[in-house]
């Protein structure tokens, strides 16, 4: 379960970020995190009390953003969504693709304290 170390994680750039805020706690992150990223959702929330006690997050709220994937074919260049990573462009059937979103592990936001 690689979600505690993500978790982890984001309690040093959490810390980090306060600090530098001259803050002392953080009352909401919110996290972009891509369907393509790897990162299972339903266990970062089940890590997160025991990755966020004793930091500045304890008592912030947690607000996640799924940013859907998407990619432009290399074949006939259209834009199209995607379930998996190895999906087929729906238009010309290629392989090829550039990945345009989907892969992001971002904290957009923290409102500290």
């Amino acid at each position: 379960m690689h979600e505690l170390s993500i978790a982890l994680g984001i309690v040093k750039i959490a810390e980090t970020e306060t600090r530098k805020a001259g803050a002392s706690a953080v009352e909401k992150i919110e996290l972009l995190i891509g369907s393509l990223s790897g990162v299972e959702q339903d266990a970062l929330h089940f890590v997160w009390p025991m990755a966020v006690k004793g930091s500045v997050l304890e008592n912030a709220a947690l607000d996640i953003e799924t940013v859907p994937a998407k990619a432009r074919c290399l074949e006939c260049e259209r834009e199209f969504d995607l379930e998996h990573i190895y999906d087929a462009c729906p238009h010309c059937n290629s392989y090829f693709k550039n990945i345009l979103q989907g892969k992001e592990l971002q904290v957009k936001a923290l409102e500290v304290v």
